[in-house]
């Protein structure tokens, strides 16, 4: 029998800056009014010029690490969740570990988009649970407002910076990771995506004058998938550890959308007040959005020891994933 791991503490990290509706009116053809009713946003955090994807995921993990009252020379594992590093090359990690101290531990960044947090949290988790006396920082961490066309009213009223971390290590409790599974359809890979940048079309004067740096989004077709997604993903989870609706305590779902959320979780048969949502604050942050959101739950009270809550990540990719902690 494979042993226990739990979550020991968890931090998180917004910019100071925050963009509003009626910031954005002034900016693209839009209103207060028609964002917050198609997607339940009312502001979003924007990082400044000074301030890199690794900043945020720093000041994460360290709320994170005092949180569990662990030394960052514990740290076994650095792994940050992100589809906007500071550069190409190194990984974010590496940033992160050299700036907490983490100087024992491996580091290395996951690609999954909206999903990246959930996929880093299971290899964090399988990382502790085949090691003795493991510990992980799992992070994920977001500036996509860097990568946001301004112009494109459809997408910037959207996205927003921010960063959540986890640590992970042995259970000396009934607590533990139940379940993690994830999955992705490549074939819709161009229904989000950045087009320009890597291998396939790299960068040059006609690409940044294309505008093919920022994301592209078909948002009906996105829409239609994630409500199918986050609804699947939760039976999925629910069935797997045996559970039902009512023995769930919590859902933390990627913050996509109001209108994804609230039919996704009635699908599941799951109530409203049982999905914890924070979209209104700041926006969708993708890998971000996960434990940013477990970190506000747990803060707020909405998470006790014994409890069994779900975590939902979907997006670009396609790629999907779930977890189930017993926390």
């Amino acid at each position: 029998m494979s042993k226990k791991v739990r979550v020991l503490g968890v931090g998180s990290e917004v910019p100071d800056k925050v963009l509003t509706n009626s910031d954005l009116e002034k900016m693209v053809e839009t209103s207060d009014e028609w964002i917050t009713q198609r997607t339940g946003i009312k502001e979003r955090r924007v990082a400044d010029e000074n301030t890199a994807t690794s900043d945020l995921a720093t000041a994460a993990g360290r709320k994170a690490l005092e949180d569990a009252g662990v030394d960052p020379a514990d740290l076994d594992l650095v792994i940050v969740a992100t589809t906007s590093p500071d550069e190409p090359l190194p990984a974010c990690a590496c940033h992160v570990q050299d700036r907490l101290g983490a100087k024992n531990a491996g580091a290395y960044d996951l690609s999954a988009a909206c999903a990246g947090f959930v996929y880093a949290f299971a290899a964090g988790t399988d990382f502790v649970r085949a090691r003795d006396n493991a510990k992980a920082l799992v992070i994920g961490s977001e500036c996509l407002t860097k990568m946001t066309d301004f112009t494109d009213r459809t997408s910037c009223i959207i996205f927003g910076d921010g960063a959540g971390a986890v640590v992970v290590g042995d259970s000396n409790d009934d607590s533990d990771v139940l379940y993690c599974n994830m999955g992705s359809d490549g074939g819709q890979a161009d229904m989000m995506m950045i087009p320009a940048g890597g291998s396939r079309v790299p960068a040059t004067h006609q690409t940044v004058d294309d505008r093919m740096h920022y994301m592209k989004i078909r948002g009906r077709e996105v829409f239609k998938f994630a409500v199918r997604k986050m609804s699947d993903l939760m039976l999925e989870g629910m069935e797997k550890c045996g559970l039902t609706p009512e023995d769930v305590a919590l859902v933390v779902p990627h913050q996509v959308n109001m209108r994804v959320i609230e039919p996704a979780s009635q699908r599941a048969g799951i109530p409203i007040e049982k999905v914890f949502m924070n979209i209104e604050k700041y926006g969708n942050t993708s890998g971000a959005s996960v434990p940013l959101a477990l970190a506000e739950a747990v803060k707020e009270g909405r998470v006790e020891r014994g409890d069994h809550i779900i975590l939902v990540g979907f997006g670009a990719g396609l790629a999907w994933a779930v977890s189930v902690v017993r926390w």
